[in-house]
């Protein structure tokens, strides 16, 4: 196997997504959690994060999180914030 294709492998097989890892996670990031009663139907929910509950630097469920409105789970996606320019969204790369 080739150098680069052990890379590529080594790369998706420790992939940890950007809600598995605390480093990624912001007060007042808008995510996705799954909320507990939710894990059998997949049903996501979309908030913003108000606490930070899980302490470890990451989990392979994702991190749990209390959004504003009180709802309490684990992070499956993270929004992306982008930076305003001249009152408009600036996303580099996009038009």
């Amino acid at each position: 196997m080739s150098p680069k294709l052990q890379q590529a492998e080594y790369r998706v097989k420790n992939k940890i997504m950007d809600g598995q890892r605390r480093e990624n996670v912001k007060i007042g990031s808008e995510v996705e959690i799954m909320l507990k009663k939710d894990q059998r139907t997949g049903k996501l929910t979309r908030g913003i994060v108000a606490e930070i509950l899980t302490s470890s630097a990451s989990h392979h469920r994702g991190i749990k999180v209390r959004l504003k409105d009180g709802q309490v789970g684990r992070i499956q996606k993270i929004y992306p914030v982008f930076p305003k320019i001249n009152g408009q969204e600036y996303q580099e790369g996009l038009t």
